[in-house]
């Protein structure tokens, strides 16, 4: 985040100038905006609510300087939360068997709703590379700490059953390779024999 005085900093002329010194030369792909700049995120749930409350929550108290046009989920179960928003909520079946029906839909919906990027909130089922392809590095998921040291069905299971001292969250880009995108923050709490 940078601060500049309007009166005598012209964005166009130094966007014009990065690319030409720096972003040409090194081969960079690069964007700036200002802050009246909102981009438009789409939350993918299923029915876990803790992150979804979380986002929204901030949202809604203005700490997330985006807007969420949309919600989709693989299930209907937190349709209530979205209403209760005021968040239009899609119900978009998702599974092996329909997944191209799926993806379709999907992808319908955000070109509609003018999608930026997509923020996957404990949604479960996993992107399809048409998805990816389409949102490069613009998919975020959020998911617990431990992967991948503890992958599977039941990796809380696995860190406790291992004795494992801290909990978190990582929040990483979407590649095709399942949770092994690139990083963008983690957090952490110490857990002890005394947590269940």
């Amino acid at each position: 985040e940078c601060e500049f005085n309007t009166q005598t900093w012209d964005l166009e002329l130094n966007k014009k100038d990065f690319q030409t010194n720096l972003a040409d030369k090194f081969n960079m792909s690069w964007e700036i905006y200002t802050q009246e700049y909102k981009p438009r995120m789409a939350l993918f749930i299923s029915k876990y609510d803790h992150c979804l409350y979380d986002i929204l929550g901030r949202y809604s108290a203005g700490e997330l300087p985006l807007e969420i046009p949309l919600i989709i989920s693989n299930h209907e179960d937190l349709k209530a939360v979205a209403e209760r928003f005021d968040i239009p909520f899609y119900h978009i079946p998702f599974n092996k068997n329909i997944k191209e029906e799926g993806e379709k839909q999907q992808i319908a919906l955000l070109q509609e709703y003018n999608i930026n990027f997509i923020v996957l909130a404990r949604y479960m089922q996993i992107i399809t590379p048409k998805l990816i392809s389409l949102y490069k590095n613009k998919i975020i998921n959020i998911h617990h700490s431990f992967l991948p040291a503890f992958p599977g069905a039941k990796p809380y299971h696995s860190a406790f059953a291992r004795g494992v001292k801290i909990i978190g969250a990582t929040s990483h880009y979407v590649t095709e390779e399942l949770d092994e995108g690139p990083i963008i923050e983690q957090d952490i709490t110490r857990v002890s024999h005394s947590h269940s």
